[in-house]
């Protein structure tokens, strides 16, 4: 029975010039894939919320309906927002991983920079 290679438990920044493992690298590119995903939620949520205020706005005429709706717009464009931001600074927290690395692993690891 051939043995298999001791697999790394340890976190990578415990060890900064440690080379990452193939588990990491794959954490890693599972993470960057989970941020897109999470990003692209945010912008459904957001358009769905801007959709349904104006429709609110243009097909009924209360006055409930179109402050509802008049509400939604802000909210839809604000989760937007949010949604960005949050994927932004996901997005350097995981960068800042991959370059604390990058000097001891030539990986053919996929990140947009």
């Amino acid at each position: 029975m051939a043995s298999s290679p001791p697999i790394s438990h340890s976190s990578p920044s415990s060890h900064p010039d440690a080379v990452l493992g193939i588990s990491d690298r794959l954490a890693l590119e599972r993470t960057r894939l989970a941020n897109e995903r999470t990003i692209l939620a945010y912008l459904r949520t957001g358009i769905a919320l801007v959709v349904a205020g104006f429709s609110l706005i243009n097909f009924f005429r209360g006055y409930l309906y179109v402050w509802v709706g008049v509400l939604l717009v802000p909210v839809g464009f604000g989760t937007v927002v949010l949604g960005w931001v949050r994927f932004r600074n996901k997005r350097n927290t995981i960068l800042g991983v991959l370059h604390r690395h990058q000097a001891h692993n030539k990986s053919t690891l996929l990140v947009e920079e």
